[in-house]
């Protein structure tokens, strides 16, 4: 081999390495989140006609995973898994397969519940712990694209899941083989992220505590705005394909708005970030929020094919987006404890999402159709964007 040969093959190295940690940080959120936190979504109209439950117990079940979501996102900001984060992450990503499998063989409304409130668990644990460990990396090495392709995963594993779900429909095979499959994908995903995962998170300087948070108008008003954006966002999200089955669509329909969010949501982050450059992480954060409530409300309120189109659409648009960049606006508000004000805006987060399907459980049953528990979930997605374009902008010397 030639020098500049052999150069040529050492220098592409680091960029073969990063970019397989960065795919590893994909297929880890694709499994934790597109599947063992967001497949309940388009299975749940089938689960709901097979198990006779009606929106109040379906609400119930998803808040479960929310509550499990939240505990686990707690736990993971103490130190306890300092060095054995790899181990963690792998770890949750098998828990998250079984937890799936385990999903096709229940029919107890309680044992369904607890099962989905140690998925939300798992999914937390993976999320965290992939998520320093790939992030360190893209860090240390320069690459930007890491952290969009890292959370692009959510989106893909959407997208395959709809995917999946549809050649489920036709060949008729019904939702329990559907929690089946996604255990095997997530079994599959786990093989490609156990090879491909670095071994450790990349540290620069000696750890330090934090100081206690200093709440500042602008911190206190950014975390109840995540709060209610976690009520809004995730009434849709988790009652989107059932908007579909009771206006009349058909299975394979289901699939397809089910897949139109995933593919919306895979690049968003990358797609939103020339807007940061322009106008701000906060007049984003509030642009998100609006644009989000025009699709909750168009899921309602437009017709079949339109109205869950577009809400699909919008949804997988900014949802991962305004979650990414409300957590890197808390970091600048609280830029000497930063971990401390990311750990109370997931708890202000994760509270929201538990209230979301649960009140909108009772409104449809209440109401009879889910147009009152969206229009409820859009005027809090436009409540979280007045409160951060009001509060949150940066005080004039």
């Amino acid at each position: 081999m030639s020098h500049s040969a052999q150069s040529s093959a050492t220098g592409s190295g680091p960029d073969r390495q990063i970019l397989t940690t960065a795919l590893a940080g994909a297929v880890a959120m694709s499994v934790a989140m597109g599947l063992g936190r967001f497949f309940y979504t388009p299975v749940l109209p089938a689960m709901m006609a097979g198990l006779g439950l009606g929106p109040t117990e379906a609400g119930w079940i998803a808040s479960a995973n929310y509550a499990g979501y939240l505990l686990g996102a707690v736990l993971a900001a103490y130190g306890w898994a300092e060095g054995i984060e790899r181990k963690v992450a792998l770890t949750g990503l098998v828990s998250t397969a079984l937890l799936l499998l385990a999903m096709g063989m229940s029919s107890d409304f309680i044992v369904l519940a607890v099962i989905r409130f140690l998925a939300g668990l798992a999914s937390a644990f993976v999320m965290v712990f992939t998520s320093a460990i790939v992030l360190s990396h893209g860090l240390a090495s320069g690459r930007a694209w890491v952290q969009s392709t890292h959370f692009g995963g959510v989106g893909f594993g959407i997208s395959v899941s709809a995917v999946m779900f549809g050649l489920i429909i036709l060949a008729d095979s019904g939702w329990r083989m559907a929690w089946i499959m996604a255990a095997l994908l997530a079994f599959a995903g786990l093989a490609v992220v156990s090879r491909f995962l670095p071994r450790d998170v990349v540290r620069i300087g000696a750890a330090k505590k934090e100081p206690p948070l200093v709440w500042t108008r602008e911190l206190l008003a950014l975390t109840l705005a995540y709060g209610i954006f976690g009520f809004g966002y995730i009434v849709t999200a988790t009652f989107l394909v059932a908007i579909v089955r009771d206006g009349g669509g058909s299975s394979l329909f289901e699939a397809g708005v089910w897949l139109v969010t995933g593919l919306a949501a895979a690049p968003s982050v990358a797609y939103w970030m020339p807007a940061v450059r322009r106008v701000g992480l906060v007049n984003v954060f509030a642009l998100g929020c609006l644009v989000e409530a025009l699709g909750v409300a168009a899921s309602v309120l437009l017709p079949l094919p339109a109205g869950p189109v577009i809400g699909g659409v919008l949804l997988g648009a900014t949802f991962i987006m305004v979650t990414a960049f409300g957590l890197q606006a808390g970091r600048q508000l609280a830029a000497q404890s930063p971990r401390r004000a990311l750990a109370l805006m997931t708890a202000a987060f994760g509270t929201g999402q538990i209230l979301g399907p649960v009140v909108a459980g009772y409104l449809a049953d209440w109401s009879g159709s889910y147009t009152w528990a969206s229009l409820a979930a859009a005027a809090g997605l436009l409540a979280s964007g007045a409160i951060v374009l009001v509060f949150c902008r940066p005080r004039t010397a």
